[in-house]
């Protein structure tokens, strides 16, 4: 059977930032028949539910990995270490899992896809890859951004 690891929040469980979760019956659907691997990457690289938002500062996802942005919380307080560990460990359960494809959260600093916000805080967004969604493009994973989420 096909594999997909799927965000954790947008399978049900409130583990996003604000302590809430982001289910869509739109995801339920494009991961009908599939066997699913759910998984927070914030949460797997020790941060707490609820945290504080946070954001890329200085580049992107990929530019997190290569050691030249950050992740930074609404405080300024520095998380790019728990990122980092949360999406090796993410890469870890897709691997095992057998997932070629994610399906993650939109805009996220950990799995947004294509836009993310920009580390001002206003809600503005850039183009670029969270953490994970970078890493598992390294590592040859597929990953789309969850329709209606």
């Amino acid at each position: 059977m096909d594999s997909v690891l799927v965000s954790a929040c947008l399978r049900g469980v409130p583990c996003r930032f604000d302590g809430r979760d982001k289910a869509s019956p739109e995801v339920d659907e494009a991961v009908e028949g599939r066997a699913v691997v759910s998984f927070c990457p914030e949460a797997a690289g020790g941060l707490p539910t609820p945290r504080r938002p946070a954001e890329l500062v200085g580049g992107d996802g990929h530019d997190v990995l290569d050691g030249t942005a950050r992740v930074v919380d609404d405080t300024g307080h520095d998380v790019t270490a728990e990122f980092i560990e949360g999406a090796r460990r993410a890469l870890v359960a897709a691997r095992s899992g057998g997932c070629t494809e994610a399906l993650l959260m939109p805009r996220s600093p950990s799995c947004g896809r294509g836009l993310v916000h920009d580390g001002s805080f206003e809600g503005k967004l850039v183009s670029g890859d969270g953490v994970t969604a970078a890493l598992f493009e390294r590592n040859g994973i597929t990953v789309r951004s969850a329709p209606g989420a």
